[in-house]
């Protein structure tokens, strides 16, 4: 955490400069004060000089103001500068992720991430927030305290000897045992999200299989862990405090005792009263880092975590220096392409090698797990190919910056995905600049004019998060409408007409065949019926290209084609 803290914190050195200085007025301040309470009792209420009072009296007035500007501005700056750090974190956390190939953010987990950059940020920030003025205060207190006390009496001031070091034990015995717990603990809450992300994210398959009670007992089990931990360090805690509070209310009494034989010997009441108020100072700052001990093992946990984030590194990366545009667009092969997940003994995808061309529609077909959208979320290097190569124009996509591969292609995921906003933000999320002229084609391409048309916002009609207040067919035909607005060299549909009736796939698909005319055109798709016109149609099976050609061809080569297509279509309709 150290290091973290060294990073971010550096730009804010004159900031936590002046913090720093403020505390140190705020201390010397407050160890001041009871110097000043001891001489108006030793030379003012002892000898009856109420001009002294009043001087000295003053003077404390004025030194506490000034004590109160200080504290009031160094809590202001503390409290800037840590909510500036906080920013920074999470934006570099979040500018980490988007780095993140699907291999990192599948390692970590969504839930975990998404922790990582709230919760875990969140006690970095106050640990800093606090430590820029109870972690400088405390110790200055304590070491002024303790010159201060001796100079009052050295011979009273031998019980601190016995004072801080047993009120140290205790603290280093408590925080000890709760380091693990809030290593613990932070692990747990990511489980806690991760259990309530699901229940939201598939509440409807759990509501259709009637698992609403088990998914109360996965809930539970996990937040009852939580508690339970929670209620171990608070449990500590709750020791720690009354054992401390004891220490520092007998050596009160142990002062005060003492302190009397001291009186008797001579020495001034006023020093006595001094002496008491500056142990009471060194204990007060013992209790302030107590509080800050309370907060560093948790903090130090989340450190280590928020670390673990922006130390990775990613696995899919741009290159060096970024091969040269051939003038070409959009032409892909796939070249003897391996393609195994991290940790997995076999590979997914073995020896695949076709090529997709422009002007053409290439399909993908197979059984489920053969591989399909394992092989297109290579080309837009959602992961990187263990084995050969993917070309775009000739040129090996992990020569390309991604952000120029990107650029290219407009992908219509499996799952069809739209962000909070209206419909022409997210039309527009693929081309800031479309006009509407743009955006009203690419709906009416898409099959889904005359529902934007109906609504009274029009292309400003409210799209809520991932498009939850629409139905599936018009979240996947909204979606290949923000790929259209895109005008990318390569379209990618994976199987991205699945919630089509026939009549609307039918319909859609002659309008993107003139549309993507001059563009190269990948489809994904569990419908023999919307691939039979396909240019070219590779037949995918155990991660295995087994027949290309077109949809005649692959009936007379192909049995694995002919399996899956009498498996949807009749004879007639084959005919």
């Amino acid at each position: 955490m150290i290091q973290l803290l060294k990073t971010y914190l550096s730009p804010y050195r004159t900031q936590i400069a002046v913090v720093v200085a403020l505390v140190f007025v705020q201390a010397i301040t407050t160890l001041y004060l009871p110097n000043l309470n001891a001489d108006i009792i030793n030379n003012g209420v002892v000898k009856g000089d109420i001009a002294y009072i009043w001087r000295t009296g003053g003077l404390m007035i004025l030194i506490t103001f000034l004590m109160g500007v200080a504290s009031i501005v160094a809590v202001y700056w503390g409290s800037k500068t840590a909510m500036g750090m906080g920013r920074d974190v999470r934006s570099a956390i979040f500018r980490k992720v988007e780095s993140f190939s699907q291999t990192e953010v599948n390692l970590f987990g969504a839930p975990s991430l998404i922790t990582r950059n709230t919760n875990d940020v969140q006690q970095v920030q106050m640990l800093v927030a606090m430590g820029l003025n109870i972690m400088i205060l405390a110790p200055v207190m304590m070491i002024g305290g303790v010159i201060m006390a001796m100079r009052q009496d050295v011979k009273l001031s031998s019980m601190l000897v016995f004072i801080v070091p047993l009120m140290a034990v205790i603290i280093g015995l408590m925080l000890r045992r709760a380091l693990p717990l809030f290593q613990s603990m932070q692990k747990k809450i990511d489980r806690v999200n991760q259990v309530m992300r699901e229940k939201l994210s598939g509440i409807r398959v759990i509501r259709a299989f009637v698992r609403n009670d088990h998914e109360e007992r996965r809930f539970d089990e996990a937040n009852t862990d939580l508690t339970q931990t929670q209620l171990q360090v608070t449990r500590l805690f709750a020791l720690m405090m009354p054992l401390l509070m004891g220490i520092f209310n007998f050596s009160t009494i142990a002062i005060i005792w003492f302190g009397a034989y001291r009186v008797d010997a001579g020495m001034p009441i006023g020093n006595l009263t001094a002496f008491l108020a500056y142990i009471m100072q060194i204990l007060m700052s013992v209790m302030m880092a107590v509080l800050m001990f309370v907060m560093v093992p948790r903090a130090a946990a989340s450190g280590a975590r928020i670390k673990e984030v922006l130390d990775t590194p990613p696995s899919v990366n741009d290159p060096v220096a970024p091969a040269e545009e051939t003038g070409a667009h959009g032409c892909i092969e796939f070249r003897d392409v391996e393609f195994r997940y991290p940790g997995a003994e076999a590979p997914v995808l073995c020896s695949v090698s076709f090529s997709a061309k422009p002007g053409e529609t290439t399909a993908i077909v197979g059984s489920t797990g053969s591989g399909k959208s394992t092989l297109i979320n290579l080309i837009p290097r959602f992961y990187d190919v263990t084995g050969g190569s993917v070309l775009i124009d000739g040129v090996d996509i992990r020569e390309m910056s991604r952000e120029r591969l990107w650029s290219k292609i407009g992908f219509v995921p499996q799952k069809a995905f739209l962000f909070t906003g209206t419909v022409a933000s997210n039309l527009r999320y693929g081309k800031d600049d479309a006009s509407e002229t743009e955006m009203w084609h690419a709906l009416q391409v898409s099959q889904v004019k005359d529902f934007i048309t109906e609504m009274p916002e029009g292309l400003e009609a409210p799209i809520s998060q991932g498009g939850a207040n629409v139905s599936g067919g018009q979240r996947q035909r909204l979606a290949i409408a923000r790929a259209l607005v895109k005008r990318p060299e390569v379209y990618v549909f994976d199987d991205s007409f699945s919630a089509l009736d026939f009549k609307t796939d039918s319909r859609l698909r002659a309008a993107l065949k003139r549309e993507t005319a001059e563009a190269t055109v990948i489809i994904v798709a569990q419908r023999v019926g919307t691939i039979m016109d396909a240019d070219r149609i590779v037949v995918m099976d155990g991660g295995r290209v087994v027949g290309i050609g077109t949809h005649s061809e692959l009936m007379d080569t192909c049995e694995t084609y002919r399996e899956i297509v009498y498996s949807q279509l009749s004879e007639e309709e084959v005919a």
